[in-house]
C-alpha cells in the first residue's frame, strides 16, 4: 500500500532549529589557513574589480571627450587587466575552496560510517537499512554545495557588496541611498523563504530515505524472491511510485517555494536604475554623464551579491534540515565502548566464564538472561539448549560482545570482556550462526575477509579442513568464482562450509556455533558437523543447537528456559536425572 507523506513531528522541526552554526564551522577545523587565503583571495579579488567603473567614468569624461587616444588606451588596458587577474583569482579561490569543501565531506562520511561502525547490534535491528544508507548518500550529498561553496560564497558576495558600497559612496552618497531602500523587505523576505524550504527539505530527506529503504527491500536477492513468491511485485511498484511522485512534489515545492516573492524583489531590483535615472535629470542634479553610466554599472554589481547573499542564506537555513539528520547519528551514543586502556590479551587459553550475568535489551523490563553463571574451561565444550526465545541466542551474543551484561561480568581467561580491545574479543570469539553472510565477491575474498594477510595457499588449507575445497575447485573460476548477492550461488550447506573455512582462517580460542545447522537436512548436516569437528578441535566451543544428536558428546549441556539456567550436566547425567532435559531426549 501506498505510505501517504510523512510529516516533520514537532522534535524533528524542534532539533533542525537548533542545528548550531559553531558546529557547522567546526566542520572546517584544521583548514584555517586555506579558508584564510581564500578569504584574501576574494578581497583583493573585489577592490581589483572596483577599479573598473572609475575606469569608465575616465573614460566617458575624459579620454572620449578631449579625444585623448593615449589616455584611452592606458584606460582599456587597464580594464582588460582587471578583468584578467580577477578571473585568475576566481580560478585559484575556486580550486582551495572547492578542495576544502571535499575534505570537509570525505572527513563527514568517514566520520559518520566510523560512528555507525560502532554502534551496537541493538541500532541496527532498531533502523532500516535503507535509511542509513540514505543519511550517508543523499543527505551528505545534499550538503556538498553548502560545505564546498557557501563559505567562499558568503564571503565572496559580502566583500563584493561592501567594496561596492563604498565605491557608490564615492561617486555619490546620495544616489546610494535611494539604491538602499530596497534592503530591509529583501531581508525579510529571504528570511521567511528559507523557513519555508527548511521544512520542506526534511520532508524531502525523509521521503528518499523511504524510497532507498523501498529499493533495498524490494530489489534485494531476498526481496526479490519474497516478492515473486508472494506476488506482491505489484503492490511493491505502486509503493515505489507514490513515494517518486511525492518526491517531483517536493522538489518542485522546493523550488518554487517563496519564488514569486523573490521575483517581485528582482523587479524592484531592476527598477532602480530607472529610479537613478529620473534623480539624474532633477534640476538640482549635477551629476556628469560618466558618474551617472559608473554609478549604474555599480548599482548592478552590487545587487548582485546581495541577491547571492539572500539566496545562500536560504540554501544554508533549508539545509540545516540535513545538518541535524546527519548530526543525529554523529551524536548517537556508543553501547559498546572501546576500553581506555584494554588488557593484553597474549595466548589467550579460552577459558570462559560467566558471572552472575543478566541482560536486558533496550526498552524491555524484562531480562533476556537473568543470574546466569556457566565455567567452560579452555579446551572443553559447552551446548546450549531450550525453547525458542529462551535465551540461547542472546548468551551467545554475549559472548562475541555484541552486548554488555546489565549486571555481572562475562571473562576470558580471567579479563573482563569490557577490558579487551575489541580487536581482541574479536580474534579470541569466532561465530558461526544459521544466517551466514557471503558478500558479492569472489569466494577467495570472501574467505580472505577474515584474514587480510592470508596467503593463497592458507585460504585453500581453511577450505579442505571445512570440507568445501573440492566444491569451490570445480566451479568455472574455482576461488575466483563471484559468490553471488549474499551467496545465492550456493547452497545452504556449502555457505555454512565456506563461513566455517572462513572463521577457521581466524583461528578463534573459543568458537560459538549459533544454531548453525539448523536449516540443513539430515545429509547435508552431517558433512557440515564433520567441518564443525574439525573446526572445534583444541578450541573452546559453545554450540547452540535443536537438535540434541549434534551435542550429544558436550563435555557440559545447558538447559536455559526464560533466560535462567534450569539443568546443566553430561547428556547421560541429565537423561538420569529424569528432568526436562531427559523429556527432549525421548
Amino acid at each position: 500500500m501506498p505510505r501517504p507523506e510523512r510529516k516533520l513531528t514537532p522534535a524533528e522541526k524542534k532539533q533542525a532549529s537548533e542545528v548550531s552554526l559553531r558546529r557547522i564551522g567546526g566542520l572546517f577545523t584544521g583548514h584555517r589557513w586555506s579558508l584564510s587565503l581564500v578569504v584574501l583571495i576574494i578581497v583583493a579579488s573585489s577592490i581589483i574589480s572596483m577599479a573598473s567603473p572609475f575606469l569608465l567614468r575616465a573614460v566617458i569624461d575624459r579620454a572620449l571627450p578631449h579625444a585623448d587616444l593615449t589616455l584611452l588606451v592606458w584606460l582599456v588596458l587597464g580594464m582588460v587587466a582587471v578583468a584578467a587577474v580577477t578571473a585568475a583569482l576566481g580560478v585559484v579561490q575556486t580550486w582551495i575552496s572547492t578542495s576544502v569543501g571535499q575534505q570537509v565531506m570525505h572527513r563527514l562520511r568517514a566520520d559518520v560510517f566510523t560512528h555507525l561502525q560502532r554502534q551496537s547490534i541493538g541500532f541496527f535491528t532498531r533502523t532500516r537499512t535503507g535509511e542509513v544508507q540514505s543519511r550517508i548518500t543523499n543527505d551528505i550529498g545534499g550538503m556538498e554545495a553548502v560545505v564546498t561553496s557557501t563559505a567562499t560564497s558568503i564571503a565572496a558576495n559580502l566583500t563584493t557588496a561592501i567594496a561596492t558600497l563604498v565605491a557608490m559612496a564615492a561617486l555619490s552618497w546620495q544616489l546610494s541611498l535611494v539604491s538602499l531602500a530596497v534592503l530591509p523587505p529583501a531581508i525579510w523576505l529571504s528570511r521567511r523563504v528559507a523557513r519555508m524550504r527548511r521544512e520542506i527539505t526534511a520532508q524531502r530527506q525523509r521521503e528518499l530515505a523511504d524510497l532507498n529503504v523501498t529499493i533495498e527491500e524490494g530489489l534485494s536477492i531476498s526481496g526479490v524472491q519474497l516478492s515473486k513468491t508472494m506476488g506482491t511485485a505489484p503492490a511493491l511498484i505502486d509503493r515505489f511510485t507514490a513515494s517518486s511522485r511525492r518526491l517531483i512534489d517536493l522538489e518542485l515545492r522546493s523550488e518554487l517555494a517563496g519564488r514569486w516573492r523573490m521575483a517581485s524583489m528582482s523587479i524592484v531590483f531592476a527598477a532602480i536604475p530607472a529610479v537613478i535615472y529620473l534623480a539624474a535629470g532633477l534640476p538640482f542634479s549635477h551629476l556628469s554623464i560618466g558618474t551617472l553610466v559608473a554609478f549604474t554599472a555599480l548599482q548592478a554589481g552590487l545587487f548582485r551579491p546581495l541577491l547571492g547573499l539572500m539566496s545562500v542564506g536560504v540554501q544554508l537555513t533549508s539545509s540545516l534540515a540535513l545538518f541535524a539528520r546527519i548530526f543525529e547519528y554523529l551524536d548517537l551514543p556508543v553501547e559498546i565502548q572501546e576500553p581506555a586502556q584494554p588488557t593484553p590479551m597474549k595466548n589467550p587459553r579460552g577459558h570462559l566464564r560467566f558471572e552472575d550475568v543478566t541482560f536486558a535489551y533496550g526498552g524491555s523490563e524484562i531480562a533476556a538472561v537473568a543470574g546466569v553463571t556457566l565455567d567452560v574451561p579452555a579446551g572443553t565444550s559447552l551446548a546450549l539448549v531450550g525453547e525458542t526465545g529462551s535465551g540461547k541466542s542472546t548468551i551467545a551474543a554475549l559472548i562475541a560482545r555484541l552486548y554488555d551484561p546489565t549486571a555481572g561480568r562475562v571473562t576470558i581467561d580471567g579479563v573482563d570482556l569490557r577490558e579487551m580491545s575489541l580487536a581482541d574479543v574479536a580474534s579470541i570469539v569466532g561465530v558461526v550462526s544459521q544466517e551466514t553472510y557471503l558478500l558479492h565477491t569472489s569466494v577467495r575474498e570472501n574467505l580472505r575477509y577474515a584474514r587480510p594477510d592470508a596467503t593463497d595457499e592458507q585460504i585453500e588449507a581453511a577450505a579442505r579442513a571445512a570440507r568445501i575445497h573440492d566444491v569451490i575447485a570445480a566451479l568455472p573460476d574455482g576461488y575466483d568464482t563471484t559468490v553471488g548477492s549474499r551467496g545465492h550461488r550456493f547452497s545452504g550447506g556449502e555457505k555454512q562450509r565456506i563461513a566455517i573455512a572462513r572463521t577457521l582462517l581466524r583461528d578463534p580460542r573459543i568458537l560459538v556455533l549459533d544454531e548453525a545447522t539448523s536449516a540443513l537436512d539430515n545429509r547435508t548436516e552431517r558433512a557440515v558437523q564433520r567441518a564443525f569437528d574439525e573446526l572445534s578441535r583444541g578450541r573452546t566451543t559453545v554450540t547452540i543447537a535443536h537438535r540434541l544428536s549434534t551435542i550429544r558428546d558436550a563435555d557440559q549441556i545447558v538447559l536455559v528456559d526464560r533466560g535462567r539456567v534450569v539443568e546443566s550436566g553430561t547428556h547421560d547425567a541429565l537423561v538420569g536425572a529424569g528432568g526436562r532435559y531427559a523429556a527432549l531426549a525421548a
